[in-house]
Order: structure tokens, then sequence, then C-alpha cells
């Protein structure tokens, strides 16, 4: 009886884990179910559409500039699992408005843009942004922010890796996604998609900026308390929300970023004389 037990146990685990195998990049992205609210792929107006082109198709980016795009900061912006850039554009206009530009790109597979999103599909796409504004959008390395927020923090600490980037900002973000896969029982071995942002945290020797809801429903807070001791000196910004609902404080947000950037000389006071 107990060996017909332990049989029976350990089949069933043996299934949800295969189970879990195959389905979990429906599970981690799910904006690949929504439809694009644009029924063409045109871009708003005041926005800069870019294409950018990658070894599985083309994906789509858009460009918000702010009143002196060659010399303002530049953020690379990596929403979240379930969204889309379409959600994002009036919160980007903030930032062009307070004299920062913002470089929204989408995921694979999301809305107007080919291919499908993993780690390696996602990598590949952000580092495609990062040339482009370097070639193309007249932004100096040196003015480049990484921007991520919740599974868009693996985006923008890949990034890290991978091209010169002097300052990072990470948003409601996990600290692997290897913790977060055994929140779900999942072991970390069998994560297809292993982003890890502590450990690019630790690595990256530029500023950071950690901000996280205290209520997080979705990635607990004491993710950001494992970033923020990858390092002497981090600590975590905590913004009054939870995951979803961040947007209803997105101004509090706004200054956090204007006063990190202006902190670490990336962007000028008000008022003053354009370099």
């Amino acid at each position: 009886m107990l060996l017909t037990i332990v049989r029976g146990v350990g089949l069933a685990l043996f299934v949800y884990a295969a189970l879990m195998f195959v389905v979990q990049r429906r599970l981690a992205f799910p904006g690949t179910l929504r439809a694009s609210p644009r029924v063409t792929a045109s871009a708003p107006a005041g926005v800069r559409q870019v294409w950018l082109d990658t070894s599985f198709g083309r994906v789509e980016a858009w460009f918000l500039a702010s009143g002196e795009p060659a010399v303002a900061p530049t953020v690379v912006f990596a929403h979240g699992n379930g969204e889309l850039i379409d959600d994002w554009e009036p919160a980007m206009q903030d930032l062009a408005r307070a004299g920062i530009n913002a470089l929204l790109v989408e995921f694979p597979g999301y809305g107007h843009s080919e291919g499908r999103p993993t780690r390696a599909t996602i990598r590949e796409t952000f580092a495609a942004a990062y040339d482009w504004l370097v070639a193309e959008g007249g932004v100096p390395r040196d003015r480049i922010v990484a921007y991520g927020r919740s599974i868009g923090g693996g985006a923008a600490t890949d990034l890290l890796r991978d091209r010169a980037v002097p300052a990072l900002v990470l948003q409601s973000t996990f600290s692997s996604a290897k913790s977060m896969a055994r929140g779900f029982l999942l072991p970390g071995f069998l994560v297809r998609d292993r982003f890890d942002n502590a450990d690019a945290v630790a690595e990256f020797d530029g500023p950071v900026l950690l901000m996280h809801g205290v209520q997080d429903e979705v990635i607990p807070y004491v993710h950001a308390e494992r970033l923020a001791s990858t390092r002497a000196g981090l600590h975590v910004t905590q913004i009054a929300c939870g995951h979803n609902d961040c947007l209803e404080v997105w101004p509090s947000i706004v200054d956090e970023l204007a006063t990190f950037l202006r902190t670490n000389g990336l962007l000028d006071e008000p008022g003053a004389t354009v370099r």
C-alpha cells in the first residue's frame, strides 16, 4: 500500500512538472493572447514608430522624445508580461514632459510584432533597441538607461550584460525567475527563461533605482529586498501600490525617476542651460 502511494505521488509530481515545463511560457507571457487595440500597425500622433530587425522578424518600438532628445537621458522601457506598449504610451508622454526620452519596446509576439517571447528573443530585441538609439536615434551611449517593470526587469538586466548602460531602474520585479518559480512549486531546473536580476545587479557597478509596491500581491516585496542586498548601499524605494495598480501613483514614480537621474548627472535641473 505504501509503495503504491509513493508511486502515485511520484507520478503526479512528474505529470505536474512536465505540464509546467510545456505550458510555462503561455503562463509567463499572457500578452501574446491580447489583441492589439490598433487595427493597423500605426503609432499614435507625436510618437516615432521604429521597427527593429531581428533574426526572427520585426519588433515594434515607439520613441517619445523630450524637448531636447539629443542631450536628454533616454529610458529603454520593458513592460510587464500582460501588457502592450499601447498601455504605456500616456505614461511615457509624462516622462517626455519631464525632460526624459523614452523608447517603448514591445516583446516579440506581442501586438503587431513578430516572433515568440523567450528570454533569448527578448534579449536580442532590447539589444537591437539600444543599437537603434545609438545609430539612428542620436542618443549618446552614456545617456541610455535600462528600465524594467515586472518581467521586464529581466529584459533590463540582460541589456546590462550586452551593452554599456550607465544606470538601471527596476520597478516591481523579481530577484530571479527561479525564485519566482519556486513560489509556484516549480523546481528551478525546469525554468526555461532563467532571468536572474539579482546576479546582474550584483555585477553592475552603476547606479540602481529599485522601486516596489509595498502591497504587491504578484511579486512579493521581499524580492526587492533581495535585490537590494546584493550590493552595499542599495535600498528599496517603496511605492504606495500593489503590482498592477501603480499607474495610480505614476506622478510620484516620475518624480523618483527624475530625482535619481539628476542625482547621477543624467538629467539637468529644470531651467538649467542645455549642455
